[in-house]
């Protein structure tokens, strides 16, 4: 039978920590489901310097023990599995996994986002073999290597420059003519001698043996060709939210995240989304804790009635 909660929060990144905290301070009889690492993708940054509190940075993988400690100081319950169903047609609601069912006087979806794909030949052949998502998790592996960074915001600008800690040469490739990142981490960019820059360029094709060798490259303003030696390549090209099993059943804007209203409520009385999964989401840790906190205030005036 499922367990019964008061809330039930779908995701263990700063949204759903921090509604886990809020929730679990207001004796709401309260569980976390995370499906990975808990933190999400805030383990990929080696240090996060402009959240509130911690002058000199902290490590994504720290601030997210800290809030998880600080939650369950107060009583939030944390399981680890992948939420595959959400019922929503009567109260209460339904969280369904893969190893059980759980039922919700209110739901807090805080599922996040996940990497993009650039969805181009040899991108999936090679993943593990040179092909990334994270340099954090994998820069050690092209110590003294060749690598390059396909994407042109925060993320691809954080990933080179940690890469350029362990790799002798990043390209960082990106389609424009200049970057989306905010200006402070554009200059630590300009300023790594590490980093070269490949503008107006966009990746073809990712090729190699067992492993990958080159990147066969595109001009987007002359359409010329051209090849690029590396032994790995990172992608930090976007991010899409975790709302696959939700289709048809909340209103989704067209990229796929979670229409809410300012108190974080969706469509369906009783559910609420904090943090990237949520539609004009700034992506930041420091939003995603303040949709967290939000979301869970109204879900407790919501079961109160």
């Amino acid at each position: 039978m499922p367990k019964d909660y008061d809330v039930v929060i779908i995701g263990g990144g700063p949204a759903g920590l921090a509604a886990g905290l809020y929730s679990a301070r207001d004796r709401l009889n309260s569980l976390l489901i995370e499906k990975g690492l808990l933190g999400g993708m805030i383990n990929q940054a080696e240090r996060v310097d402009n959240y509130p509190g911690f002058p000199e940075g902290i490590s994504g993988t720290e601030l997210t023990r800290l809030m998880h400690q600080q939650a369950t100081k107060y009583g939030l319950e944390t399981t680890y599995a992948d939420v595959t169903a959400l019922e929503v047609e009567k109260e209460p609601r339904v969280v369904k996994t893969a190893q059980g069912s759980y039922n919700a006087r209110a739901v807090i979806i805080a599922g996040g986002s996940e990497r993009q794909k650039l969805n181009v030949p040899g991108e999936k052949e090679f993943t593990g073999k040179g092909v990334s998502y994270c340099a954090t998790c994998d820069a050690p592996f092209f110590n003294g290597k060749t690598v390059a960074v396909v994407g042109g915001g925060n993320a691809a600008i954080y990933e080179a420059l940690h890469l350029a800690k362990f790799a002798a040469k990043v390209f960082l490739i990106h389609r424009r003519d200049r970057l989306r990142a905010t200006a402070i981490v554009q200059e630590r960019a300009f300023a790594e001698p590490k980093i070269e820059l490949l503008w107006n360029t966009v990746v073809e094709a990712i090729e190699g043996g067992n492993l990958v060798e080159k990147l066969r490259l595109r001009q987007v303003t002359d359409d010329k060709q051209s090849t690029l030696k590396v032994d790995g390549v990172f992608l930090a090209i976007g991010l899409k939210p975790s709302t696959g099993y939700l289709k048809d059943i909340l209103a989704l804007d067209k990229l796929g995240c979670i229409i809410t209203n300012e108190r974080m409520e969706t469509d369906i009385p009783g559910v609420f989304a904090a943090g990237d999964i949520r539609s004009s989401s700034i992506r930041q840790v420091i939003s995603a804790a303040g949709d967290g906190a939000t979301a869970a205030f109204y879900a407790k005036k919501f079961i109160e009635g």
